[in-house]
C-alpha cells in the first residue's frame, strides 16, 4: 500500500533532536521597495550546497557561494508584482545536507527552495517532500534543454527540479603515455571527447600494458565503497543492458549484464587495471592517475578542471590530459551527468510555494542569469553556443547529450541502492562470485531495496 506523505518520517537510526545549522554563509537578499499589488511581504528560504562563487565569476569582488542567489533574488523582487519578496539564502555543507533537511522536515519547517544535484535529492521527490514544477516549464525551455536532462529530473510523470547546469562524467587519459606506447592514432583533439569502439579500447589497454613500465597500469578500477559508482554502473551497460525496465526494476542480471561483468573480470585478471580493485577507492585511482601510474581513469567536468588547475599551479605532475567516452559494444558512447537545479519543498503554504516556483522559473530562464551556468556546464544549448568559443568543451559535452543515460533510473531508494553494488563488485574481482552470480545477486538485492522504497513512495 502506497503511503502518501508530504513530510518525511524519521529514518532508521535517525537524528538526535538537536538542530545544528551548518552555514558557510547566510543572510537575507532582495526585497522590493513596495511595488507589489497587495503590499504583503512573502519571505522565502533558499538553501544550497557550495556550487560556484560569485554571480557570474569567482573573480568578482566579494564573490561567495551565495552571491548568485542574492543577486537573483534582488532582481526578482524588483520586478515581481504580486508581493514584496524577501529571500534568505543559506549555504550548507554537503555532508550536513541530509541530516539538516531531515530535522527540518520532521519539524515541519522545510526550506522553500533547495538548489542541488538531482542525484543527491531524488529521494525527497519520492518522499513527497517536493512539489512538481511542470506548470513553470514552457516549450521554449524544453527546446533549449535536451530531453536527456529533463529525463533525469523527472520522477513518474512530473518534473521536480528545474535544470540549470550539469557535471558530465567521462574518462580521462594521459595522452603522453599514449604517445609513449605508440597509440597516437587513438588520441583525440584537446577539446574533444574521444569516442573509441570497444575493440579499439581493448587494443589501447593491451598495448599500454605491453609498452608501459611494470608499475604503471592501463586503466583504473575500484570497488572499495559506493563512491564513484556511476562509472561502474556505466561499465555494466557496455554490452547493451538497459539496466532498468520501464517499471523501474533492475534487469542487469541478464546475459548482457553478465557479459559486462565478465569483461570487467577478464580486464582485471589480465593485469589491464590496477591490482586490488576490491580495496581501492575512486580517490585512490584519481591519485594514481595524477601521479601517472594509471593511463586511463574516471573524471567529471569539475575533477578535470581541478586537475588541470593543480598542474598549472605546480601541485601535481604536469602531463597532457584529455577526455574520452566510456566505450560500448554497439559503438555508441556511454555518457552520464549530474544535473543541478532548484527544487521547491511542500511547505503547505500555497502563497510561499507559488512565489517559490515563480522565483525558480525566473532565475532558471532569465536570459542573463542563466549565463551563470557556465560556472559548471550549461544545460541550455543557447548558453553553450554563446560561450563555446570561451570554453570549447561546452560544445563537446553538448554533443554528448543524446548518449546520456539516467543512471539513477529515478527509482525510489537510490541512496540505499548504492550500497548494494560495490559488495558484488568486490566478490567479482576476488573471484568469490562468478560474473553471472554477481549481477544476479545485485539485481535481486537491488530490486528488494526498490520494492521496499516504492511502497512508501509518494510517486505513482
Amino acid at each position: 500500500m502506497r503511503k502518501k506523505r508530504f513530510f518525511a518520517t524519521a529514518l532508521s537510526g535517525i537524528l538526535a533532536a538537536s538542530v545544528f545549522l551548518a552555514g558557510c554563509s547566510s543572510d537575507e537578499s532582495g526585497k522590493s521597495s513596495g511595488g507589489s499589488s497587495d503590499g504583503k511581504t512573502v519571505e522565502l528560504s533558499l538553501m544550497l550546497t557550495p556550487q560556484w562563487k560569485g554571480v557570474m565569476d569567482s573573480s568578482e569582488q566579494g564573490a561567495d557561494y551565495d552571491s548568485f542567489f542574492k543577486h537573483a533574488a534582488e532582481k526578482f523582487s524588483e520586478q515581481y508584482k504580486e508581493h514584496d519578496v524577501k529571500v534568505n539564502v543559506e549555504v550548507i555543507a554537503s555532508d550536513q545536507r541530509d541530516e539538516l533537511l531531515n530535522v527540518k522536515l520532521n519539524g515541519g519547517t522545510p526550506p522553500d527552495i533547495f538548489f542541488e544535484s538531482t542525484f543527491a535529492m531524488g529521494d525527497y521527490a519520492h518522499r513527497g517532500a517536493l512539489v512538481p514544477l511542470n506548470d513553470i516549464v514552457d516549450e521554449d525551455a524544453k527546446k533549449d534543454i535536451d530531453q536527456s536532462y529533463w529525463d533525469s529530473v523527472t520522477f513518474g510523470e512530473d518534473i521536480y527540479f528545474y535544470p540549470f547546469s550539469h557535471m558530465p562524467g567521462t574518462l580521462s587519459y594521459n595522452a603522453d603515455m599514449f604517445k609513449e606506447a605508440g597509440l597516437e592514432e587513438y588520441i583525440g583533439d584537446e577539446n574533444e571527447i574521444k569516442t573509441w569502439t570497444l575493440e579499439e579500447y581493448e587494443t589501447i589497454l593491451n598495448t599500454l600494458k605491453e609498452k608501459l613500465p611494470n608499475d604503471t597500469y592501463p586503466m583504473g578500477l575500484y570497488a572499495l565503497n559506493n563512491q564513484g559508482d556511476t562509472w561502474n554502473l556505466a561499465y555494466l551497460r557496455m554490452f547493451g543492458s538497459e539496466f532498468f525496465d520501464k517499471k523501474g526494476n533492475i534487469i542487469v542480471g541478464d546475459e548482457k549484464g553478465a557479459k559486462a561483468a565478465e569483461w570487467l573480470k577478464k580486464t582485471y585478471d589480465a593485469g589491464l587495471s590496477n591490482p586490488g580493485a576490491e580495496s581501492v577507492s575512486s580517490n585512490d585511482v584519481l591519485a594514481m592517475f595524477k601521479n601517472q601510474k594509471i593511463a586511463i581513469a574516471f573524471t567529471n567536468s569539475v575533477l578535470f578542471n581541478n586537475t588541470k588547475a593543480e598542474m598549472e599551479e605546480g601541485k601535481a605532475p604536469k602531463f597532457d590530459i584529455r577526455l574520452a567516452n566510456i566505450p560500448s559494444e554497439s559503438g555508441d558512447p556511454l555518457s552520464f551527468t549530474y544535473v543541478s537545479g532548484a527544487a521547491v519543498f511542500n511547505t503547505q503554504d500555497e502563497t510561499r510555494m507559488k512565489v517559490s516556483k515563480d522565483f525558480v522559473k525566473f532565475f532558471s530562464t532569465d536570459p542573463e542569469l542563466v549565463k551563470a551556468s557556465k560556472n559548471g556546464v550549461p544545460v541550455r544549448t543557447s548558453v553553450v553556443d554563446e560561450f563555446k568559443s570561451e570554453n570549447p568543451l561546452f560544445e563537446a559535452y553538448d554533443k554528448n547529450s543524446p548518449y546520456l543515460f539516467n543512471f539513477t533510473g529515478s527509482v525510489p531508494g537510490y541512496s540505499e541502492l548504492r550500497q548494494a553494488l560495490y559488495p558484488e563488485l568486490q566478490a567479482l574481482f576476488t573471484g568469490q562470485k562468478s560474473p553471472e552470480d554477481a549481477v544476479k545477486d545485485y539485481e535481486k538485492n537491488g530490486n528488494r531495496i526498490i520494492k521496499e522504497a516504492r511502497e512508501n513512495s509518494a510517486i505513482e
